[in-house]
């Protein structure tokens, strides 16, 4: 991994330089990224079975979990929970940012990791279940401008 300084600010948010990471390096975090996003997933299935939950004691989709005065027993006790579900369920994607990732999709788990391909700041593109990165893009393109790493980029452009 490597820090340039010469690297674009990307989005106006951003106060210093990406982490630009190899293939390699990337790769190396799959295993530990598999595991984290496992759990996220089933994470992601909890609350939305107990927002299902809540939403057939309400009447329907509540707009916040909140605790309202009118909540009966049961509906505070399933929003403290989610509220507690949620907390965790955030925090756990700051553990995956935290690694370098940028969170692209949640519901499918798609990472994306600063690269350089030919010397251009690229997205090194993961996603949940796939055993290793496999394709980049252009980072003004998303997912759909996925193109394959060919085994000659690995040594010409990807280090």
């Amino acid at each position: 991994m490597t820090t340039p300084r010469d690297t674009p600010m990307i989005g106006a948010a951003m106060t210093e330089s990406p982490t630009v990471f190899t293939l390699e390096a990337v790769n190396a975090l799959v295993p530990k990224l598999q595991s984290l996003m496992a759990a996220q997933m089933a994470r992601r299935g909890e609350i939305e079975e107990r927002i299902g939950e809540l939403a057939k004691l309400v009447g329907g989709v509540p707009s916040s979990i909140a605790l309202d005065d009118d909540d009966t027993t049961q509906v505070r006790g399933l929003k403290v929970d989610l509220v507690a579900r949620v907390e965790r369920y955030q925090s756990a994607w700051r553990e995956v940012e935290d690694l370098g990732a940028v969170l692209k999709d949640p519901r499918t788990g798609l990472l994306d990791f600063y690269g350089q391909v030919d010397g251009k700041l690229v997205w090194l593109c993961w996603r949940y279940g796939e055993e290793s990165v496999t394709h980049y893009h252009r980072l003004d393109e998303g997912f759909g401008g996925r193109k394959p790493i060919e085994p000659t980029m690995r040594q010409r452009h990807l280090n």
